[in-house]
């Protein structure tokens, strides 16, 4: 196999793994300042109260970032979107099976198994942490979608210009700009149009969400730059650029 096959195999099954997971870890919330064994710091956003409390999505959303803009370096836009379609429709299909599988009638065994763990019924428990709602998975596709097509455009256009020659600088921007879109349009499908949230609590949790996924952006921008060192060791510096070159001009060879 061709190492640039072999590079964008690797970097696509765990792109799509972690939108995956994302989408199913998300329904836990947790509180950032507990999990680091202090007290939880409270503040207000457009007149909410809000505290530093973010789905477990989070965890692994800062590694679809940075696949993103390393994919984006060497594959071009057809690298991402093609990626982005995949793991969208094996997302889908993922929910379907899940809804299939809480449909099922359980054994009434396996309903009480946990009762001695304080779960009264074990296939309510199953059918509330897995059983997401429909506006909820339809916001955070139609986001990550919007996000994914946002960040590659910039990214490309920002490659094409001598301030964006540096992959920290157009990483950077392309994502701060798409995780801003991605932020609000999510929140907006999935809790103003599903749930009927006013529109002063839609604005505080998105940007609540926004300003850790920003920092975290920045934090992984050394993150970025290994990544980018180890592919370009592996693929040395002529085929490196032969796909740099071939990714501005939305070129895919395979």
């Amino acid at each position: 196999m061709r190492k640039e096959v072999k590079i964008f195999t690797i970097l696509g099954c765990i792109f799509v793994a972690n939108v995956i997971l994302a989408e199913f870890i998300g329904v836990k919330i947790f509180s950032l300042m507990a999990s680091l064994g202090r007290e939880d710091w409270s503040y207000r956003l457009f007149g909410q109260p809000m505290s530093l409390q973010y789905t477990a999505g989070v965890l692994i959303w800062p590694v679809v970032f940075v696949l993103t803009d390393i994919i984006n370096d060497y594959y071009g836009k057809q690298g991402v979107k093609f990626l982005t379609y995949l793991a969208v429709g094996i997302s889908i299909y993922a929910f379907l099976v899940i809804n299939l599988a809480i449909w099922l009638e359980p054994a009434e065994w396996w309903r009480n198994v946990n009762q001695a763990n304080g779960i009264p019924d074990f296939n309510t428990a199953y059918r509330l942490i897995f059983g997401q709602g429909n506006n909820i998975i339809i916001g955070s596709l139609t986001a990550f979608v919007i996000g994914q097509l946002i960040d590659v455009t910039i990214f490309q256009k920002l490659k094409k210009t001598q301030k964006g020659g540096q992959l920290w600088v157009r990483a950077t921007v392309s994502t701060l700009v798409s995780q801003l879109i991605d932020s609000f349009v999510v929140i907006y499908i999935a809790f103003y149009l599903g749930q009927d949230w006013p529109l002063s609590q839609v604005f505080s949790v998105s940007l609540n969400n926004y300003i850790y996924k920003g920092l975290v952006a920045i934090l992984m921008i050394p993150v970025l730059h290994l990544i980018h060192l180890a592919i370009e060791n592996y693929l040395g510096k002529s085929l490196a650029q032969q796909l740099r070159d071939g990714a501005l001009k939305n070129k895919l060879d395979f």
